[in-house]
């Protein structure tokens, strides 16, 4: 059974860079076919795909953030890890890491809520 576990701060402040870290067990972060999104949902809002990294180290952004979104891993920790950048208010959310393989959600972490405030 693999299991994800969002870290990180619960308060960025607005112009800062959120940093959340997905922790995964019972699985690796390179086993093939799989990817690791990191997804928000916003409050009254649905959910919002941010990006993800492959098992191969590539990454995707969703077009809307991309400009602002980093993704990264670490191998030996079995880490990955989401940067957001010069957040405001609007960034508010729960965001969830998840593991994934053709387009389907396998596991998902519990979420954790990112308030930005000043």
């Amino acid at each position: 059974q693999v299991q994800l576990q969002e870290s990180g701060p619960g308060l960025v402040k607005p112009s800062q860079t959120l940093s959340l870290t997905c922790t995964v067990s019972g699985g690796s972060i390179t086993t093939s076919a799989h990817y690791w999104p990191w997804i928000r949902q916003s409050p009254g809002k649905g959910l919002e795909y941010i990006g993800h990294i492959a098992y191969s180290g590539r990454t995707y952004y969703s077009p809307s953030l991309k400009s602002r979104t980093s993704i990264s891993r670490d191998t030996s920790t079995n880490q990955f890890t989401l940067q957001l950048r010069s957040v405001t208010p609007e960034d508010k959310a729960v965001y969830y890491c998840a593991q994934a393989r053709d387009y389907s959600m396998e596991y998902w972490g519990e979420g954790t809520l990112v308030t930005v405030s000043s």
